[in-house]
């Protein structure tokens, strides 16, 4: 059986076959509905069921409760019909410009970027380049069908190389073998790119930039995007993490701040000891944020990193600093620990 299902306002309209989530459909289609994890776990791709009904898969009560889904609101990803579908959703121009392909990958280069972060170098096939934008990612296709997704940290045009920042998850499927068993000339698989957490270069609105750990990554794929662009939007980064050894490429932050103009670098650290004489900027990094802007409503934000702190932003920018909603991009890095709750 297939299901018709309308969005709106677009009035974009797409056919869904019985079993199939509505994201899977729509992406099939070319429609841009947004989207992050694809696993119920981070809540960007929820909408409204206004007509019709779904049935939900398993999916994170914090990216979907009951009360919200009693009232009509819905996670696309996990979300499969009954009927057929009027549904409101923000949809993302262009999200389906770079078409999503499977390729294989060969590791060019492991480097201990810190004790727990590494830098995987992906060297592409002969005369193979992967179209994608500055902040999308990719995902691994492991054994038995299992997945593990990983933002790409450099931009489009310095596409010679894939290169990700991967955290240890001591137990992760993926993550034990990359500190561990994983060496130089392996191939790996993926597919991609994938997301809709990108640089909406149609603005000329100043940008926040907001990370939270590893979720530098596709923050410094933004930035060196916005350089490469030469782009005069004024931009604050704004880098948080427990200790100082957490931003691990902090001198690079340093020398952007040096060099580009435009640009300002605001570290955050929330539970430095006396031994590491940490002279900087303490506390949440959402809230250093909000320390010196209280007012965000000519603004631009783009956040990643763990769910809490980007649930956190986007919860205290709108609700408090008066950011408009839909300025508000997002990529929650969904550990493995989240996948298998």
């Amino acid at each position: 059986m297939t299901f018709q299902v309308t969005v709106t306002p677009s009035g974009h309209q797409f056919s869904c076959e019985d079993g199939e989530t509505v994201l899977s459909a729509a992406l099939r289609a070319g429609v841009g509905l947004p989207y992050g994890c694809k696993n119920g776990a981070c809540g960007s791709c929820k909408g409204k069921v206004l007509e019709g009904s779904v049935t939900h898969g398993v999916h994170q009560q914090r990216a979907l409760s009951e009360t919200e889904e009693a009232q009509g609101a819905a996670l696309f990803c996990c979300a499969r019909p009954h009927s057929d579908l009027t549904i409101e959703a923000r949809e993302i121009q262009s999200s389906g410009d770079y078409p999503v392909k499977k390729m294989p990958s060969r590791v060019a280069k492991l480097e201990k970027l810190s004790d727990d972060v590494m830098l995987i170098s992906l060297q592409l096939p002969a005369n193979e380049r992967l179209q994608y934008r500055a902040g999308q990612y990719i995902e691994f296709m492991l054994r038995d069908g299992k997945r593990r997704s990983y933002s790409m940290a450099n931009a489009p045009h310095l596409d010679d190389k894939i290169t990700l920042h991967v955290r240890h998850m001591p137990g992760g499927l993926f993550t034990d073998q990359v500190f561990t068993t994983m060496k130089e000339r392996d191939i790996l698989r993926f597919e991609g790119p994938q997301g809709t957490f990108f640089l909406r270069e149609d603005s000329d609105k100043p940008i926040i930039l907001l990370a939270s750990g590893t979720g530098f990554a596709p923050i410094k794929a933004l930035v060196e995007q916005l350089a490469h662009t030469e782009s005069t939007r004024p931009v604050t980064l704004y880098w948080g993490g427990r200790r100082p050894q957490d931003l691990y490429m902090h001198s690079l932050c340093e020398e952007w701040a040096a060099t580009l103009p435009n640009f300002n670098y605001v570290p955050v650290i929330s539970d430095a000891l006396p031994e590491d004489a940490w002279s900087g900027r303490t506390g949440f990094v959402h809230r250093a944020v909000m320390e010196d802007y209280a007012d965000l409503s000519a603004y631009q934000v783009y956040a990643c990193g763990a769910p809490i702190v980007v649930d956190s932003a986007k919860t205290d920018f709108v609700g408090k600093c008066r950011l408009p909603e839909e300025e508000f991009y997002a990529d929650s890095f969904i550990s493995e620990a989240d996948l298998a709750a």
